[in-house]
């Protein structure tokens, strides 16, 4: 049985942010052998990134404040608030954006090893540690 609090994730380094932007606590990573990660994620009011997940597969589950998510094939964009999921399926290009503070909870497949940033394309690398 794995069970960690947020202070856990600080202790252990499990928990990065982009000041401003967006914080991701990562309760469940490679090393854990679930197969898949699972994260808290705030995103800070009024920020708009742009994302997509090259190697992972990720989905989303609002849990407080409410955004636009834009499929950024089609160009539609999604209202988002507490209830509503989003699915990357297809390693959706998309971008995100914060009306209010948001808090989401995110699970990638395959799982993160813990210290992945976004990169120039706002995708995770694929760790192989």
């Amino acid at each position: 049985m794995i069970v960690r609090n947020i202070d856990d994730l600080k202790t252990s380094g499990n928990y990065r942010e982009k000041p401003g932007v967006w914080t991701s606590a990562r309760y469940l990573l490679d090393e854990d052998g679930v197969g898949f990660t699972l994260t808290q994620t705030t995103v800070s009011a009024g920020s708009t990134q742009i994302m997509e997940y090259k190697n992972h597969l990720e989905a989303s589950l609002i849990i407080e404040g409410q955004g636009e998510l834009t499929d950024m094939i089609n160009n539609q964009v999604y209202q988002l608030g507490p209830g509503s999921m989003y699915a990357l399926d297809k390693h959706d290009r998309h971008q995100l954006k914060a009306i209010t503070a948001m808090k989401i909870v995110c699970v990638f497949m395959p799982a993160l090893y813990g210290p992945e940033t976004h990169d120039e394309h706002g995708s995770y690398p694929l760790l192989n540690q």
